[in-house]
């Protein structure tokens, strides 16, 4: 994911063209934006004028980056061209004096829920903070010696995805010390449809803080003119914000990431359908983690006899050493040939897929019992509502339960309109 670039790069990446992760390995990818991806997902015609996401656009922002300490939070989805925006800054002169990492590092190297120490980056000898290890908040004397904090981190749409929630974090933490933070915004490969449950504030956890939907429809930049509109930062601060929006994009435009946004979403087919299948993270089911193709199946060992499909969690370093069902054969869907082009057409999570395999299990006592492994996580915070777990062991139809997320929902649609850069 780091290859060199040169000096001269902002001429190259006007002609950049974004490609699709094919693989849980740094892969040769093919373009995203004209025509079928390497993972098969169409993406429509060729686009007359390419996508250029905020960091791309260094003429807009190198200017107002002069004579300024610089602090980024950042991952190995921050990338220009084909080198992360942090080593790219650096050889056009910008004083980079800290690096700040969500979940799973700055270079990506830790597995979800693994807490990362801070550090010195081997490869540029600055200070590397974690966001995810003994605080998520910058501290003041984090922020001591920096004038203006830059965002760059690709996102994927999702309430439970913690990206956002670093963002609010260095939000607050950045109006609290009178810091500006300069978004340099990316598109949501998600941000065609809006779906699931307002999160119920009773709810409210590390993998949920605000009162939005699963699928929340925003970009990282839409999303923090929300924080701020809302009143939802941490004392009703305002943190002054400014985003170097993305060009040539809508909500609508098919988009594949140029590389995996975190080491368990490694293909454009798992970024599609993770909305749906990270709700089995609250059931006893395998979501594939411990395989090369995480979040594209579904099985538990209870289900050999009622699926022909099976697969075998192993240990994995950097993805998921510990995973569920680990070393057994688990037996349910194969989703990675599914047609993600009906999520496109639906604009729906995939509630059936709960409901089938639900109903399909032996023991339904265990299907969402989390105290049965530290791998499972709590069903009720990852869909931000106590009523779907309940409405599908009471047997109720999608059609129903998609009924009792109104009027929060159509709510939510209206509030979001004020805030969005894109159509």
């Amino acid at each position: 994911m780091r290859r060199s670039l040169t000096y001269i790069f902002q001429a190259a990446f006007l002609t950049f063209s974004l490609q699709a992760c094919a693989s849980s390995q740094p892969a040769k990818i093919k373009p995203a934006i004209t025509g079928a991806s390497s993972t098969g997902v169409k993406s429509g015609k060729v686009q007359e004028n390419p996508i250029r996401t905020g960091a791309e656009q260094t003429e807009k922002y190198l200017p107002y980056l002069k004579g300024k300490r610089i602090g980024m939070v950042v991952n190995p989805t921050s990338v220009i061209g084909n080198e992360t925006s942090v080593d790219s800054l650096l050889k056009l002169g910008v004083n980079i004096v800290k690096i700040f990492g969500p979940e799973h590092g700055f270079r990506g190297n830790a597995s979800a829920g693994i807490h990362v120490n801070d550090a010195i980056d081997a490869k540029t000898g600055i200070k590397a903070v974690s966001l995810y290890g003994k605080h998520s908040t910058p501290t003041k004397e984090d922020l001591a010696d920096v004038d203006l904090m830059i965002f760059d981190i690709q996102d994927v749409g999702v309430r439970f995805y913690t990206y956002i929630n670093t963002l609010q974090h260095v939000m607050e933490a950045c109006a609290a010390e009178n810091k500006e933070v300069l978004i340099l915004d990316r598109p949501n490969p998600n941000g065609f449809y809006i779906d699931g449950p307002i999160l119920d504030p009773k709810l409210v956890s590390g993998i949920g803080l605000q009162a939005i939907p699963i699928v929340h429809g925003l970009t990282v930049g839409e999303y923090a003119q929300m924080l701020n509109g809302e009143g939802w930062l941490k004392n009703k601060v305002k943190c002054k914000i400014k985003i170097i929006t993305v060009e040539n994009y809508n909500h609508d435009l098919p988009y594949d990431l140029p590389v995996k946004p975190s080491p368990n979403l490694n293909t454009q087919q798992s970024i599609l359908l993770y909305p749906t299948l990270c709700l089995f993270e609250g059931t006893y089911l395998s979501q594939g983690r411990g395989t090369q193709f995480p979040f594209t199946v579904l099985g538990a060992p209870a289900l050999k006899g009622k699926y022909d499909f099976s697969f075998t969690p192993k240990s994995i370093k950097g993805m998921a050493e510990t995973p569920l069902h680990q070393n057994k054969a688990c037996y349910g869907m194969d989703l990675r040939t599914y047609d993600v082009a009906k999520i496109r057409k639906d604009k729906a999570l995939n509630l059936n897929w709960l409901i089938e395999l639900y109903n399909a299990y032996p023991n339904k006592a265990d299907f969402f019992n989390f105290k049965l492994s530290t791998q499972m996580g709590n069903f009720d915070k990852l869909s931000g509502d106590y009523g779907l777990k309940q409405q599908i062991i009471a047997g109720k139809s999608e059609k129903e339960i998609r009924a009792s997320w109104e009027p929060g929902l159509s709510r939510y649609k209206t509030m979001r309109q004020q805030y969005l850069l894109y159509p």
